[in-house]
């Protein structure tokens, strides 16, 4: 592993923006690195005061409003875009064009135009790419996968995932621009489904054809807190799809951010002739398995118990429970081990391009009312 330090300059500073600085700077201790290979350069907002609050949070000098300023920066190595979706697309290409590395929050783009765009210039550039598709990154999806890889379901029968929040079920929650098309792209669909889709790619693989039906609950909103005037929700807050894999298997998929009573419900369950596999993100030390090969008096799921054990992990102990940041950690380490190694990050910007064909197509079929190929 090389060890020439990757200067990283955060482009938002939301709510999001900060987790991803909080898990930059674990990354070190995580793995007993030398501080200064993981330098949180500089960060970029839309306006200066929040850009120079930020800086000071983040313990870095160089701030900015104009992010321009950072891609013409010859320090800066690798750009982490946690702005806006509707941001994504000018900030990669520009990004591209100025040779640096790119990390960007899902989903990739605001539509598969955009999407196939900002892949394009990735790949012209030669620069290495990753999504923060963090939920991949729970010891027991990583277990999940090498169990499904290693042919423990046998013939895939079905598959059932599930994302959901209770975010969005207050009416008087003020509109957001997660709540606009016009800067999001798309609501519960585009917000959590690009990482329960993702999950399901990863296990299972492409997908070939949808159908789907979106719904949105609450049609109104305050247009900000505390006021009388409301204003349209043009976004879905619920969505049902039922998908065709490339491999045949058909499966369904619930989002929705309406979940009375759920903090932040992630799962899915795989049905196949030799095993069955189930995952809860809020349970996330575990990962339930049934083994048809198992004798009748022992059989039944198990609780495999995968906790937060990562190769090479020096902190915490492997026995420790594993936390959202540190999935965010262990996704941005993975991306700096890439470019340390010279290969792609994963998943990358192909990955994301796919997640979004599936999201439009399901767009698509909801409008239309039929199975979409994706």
């Amino acid at each position: 592993m090389s060890e020439r330090p990757l200067n990283i300059a955060l482009i938002g500073y939301g709510g999001i923006g900060r987790v991803h600085a909080m898990a930059y700077r674990d990354i070190p201790f995580t793995y007993g690195l030398p501080a200064r290979l993981v330098n949180l350069a500089a960060v970029a907002t839309t306006r200066a005061e929040t850009a120079e609050k930020a800086a000071k949070e983040i313990g870095c000098e160089l701030y900015t409003a104009n992010y321009h300023e950072l891609l013409e920066c010859p320090d800066i190595d690798l750009i982490d875009c946690c702005t806006p979706n509707s941001a994504h697309k000018d900030i990669i290409l520009a990004a591209a064009k100025a040779g640096k590395h790119i990390y960007c929050e899902k989903p990739l783009a605001m539509n598969l135009l955009e999407a196939q765009e900002m892949l394009d210039a990735v790949q012209a550039a030669g620069v290495k790419t990753q999504m923060t598709f963090n939920f991949r990154f729970f010891p027991a999806i990583l277990r999940a996968k090498e169990l499904i890889e290693a042919g423990f379901l046998g013939r895939v029968f079905s598959f059932r995932g599930r994302y959901y929040r209770s975010s969005y079920i207050d009416p008087e929650k003020p509109l957001s621009w997660r709540l606009s098309k016009d800067v999001s792209g798309g609501g519960a669909l585009f917000d959590l489904g690009s990482h329960i889709i993702d999950l399901l790619y990863y296990l299972l693989g492409p997908f070939a054809s949808v159908q789907a039906n979106l719904d949105t609950l609450i049609k109104e909103r305050p247009i900000k807190a505390g006021s009388t005037e409301k204003g349209p929700v043009d976004v879905d807050d619920f969505a049902l799809i039922t998908a065709r894999l490339a491999s045949g298997t058909l499966g369904h998929i619930e989002i929705s951010r309406m979940g009375t009573g759920v903090n932040n419900e992630c799962l899915f369950e795989i049905y196949g002739d030799k095993g069955s596999i189930r995952f809860n993100a809020e349970d996330p030390s575990y990962l339930e398995v049934y083994d048809v090969r198992d004798s009748g008096t022992m059989r039944g799921f198990k609780k495999l118990e995968t906790i937060g054990r990562y190769p090479g992990q020096k902190a915490p102990d492997g026995s420790m429970p594993t936390g959202f940041v540190r999935t965010h950690a262990e996704c941005q380490y993975q991306f700096l081990k890439a470019i340390w190694e010279d290969r792609d990050g994963s998943p990358n910007f192909a990955d994301g391009l796919h997640v979004q064909a599936i999201m439009e197509a399901a767009a698509r079929a909801a409008k239309q009312g039929n199975w979409t190929e994706v």
